[in-house]
């Protein structure tokens, strides 16, 4: 080592970044249900199976598809159910939620559940946090409960600044 050389210390340390943006989707999009419902915003199980299976979902392909109803309107339970099957027949993941907030609640919920939270048995881990905007706090509460039981240490924020959480 040369007098002078900075050493990264963050790099040497065995500390794991857990960061919930490396959970986000690639691809994300709405669809609102009041678009497939004919005029007057009466919705009739015949044209809105006939409206489904004629729906276009090229566009959504890849995506994380928030869906939802912009209207306040009396929807019958098995509208959205409907709609969810129609795009998970097309290998389309799709979310109900009324607002983006649960959407991404919802979604990350959903993520977090099928994580190997194993492979952080015993190690020091940092929550990588004041990132992306799409990330709730809700999964922050959802990552600590499953860390905190295994992980040897946890903190939050940047290796630099962290607040100690066990």
């Amino acid at each position: 080592m040369s007098e002078g050389e900075i050493i990264n210390k963050v790099a040497q340390s065995p500390l794991i970044t857990f960061n919930l943006e490396d959970y986000l989707p690639n691809k994300t999009a709405t669809l609102d249900l009041l678009s497939l419902v004919e005029e007057g915003s009466i919705l009739r199980e015949t044209e809105f199976r006939a409206t489904l299976k004629s729906l276009d979902t090229a566009a959504l392909e890849g995506a994380v598809v928030r869906t939802y109803c912009s209207e306040d309107m009396i929807l019958p339970a098995w509208a959205p159910i409907l709609l969810s099957s129609r795009l998970f027949d097309s290998g389309i993941k799709s979310i109900w939620a009324a607002t983006e907030e649960m959407f991404w609640s919802q979604y990350f919920r959903e993520e977090l559940a099928q994580v190997d939270w194993e492979t952080f048995s015993g190690k020091p881990i940092i929550l990588k946090g004041c990132g992306d905007s799409r990330v709730p706090r809700d999964a922050y509460v959802q990552a600590i409960q499953y860390l905190k039981p295994l992980a040897k240490k946890v903190s939050y924020g940047e290796a630099c600044s962290a607040v100690p959480l066990k």
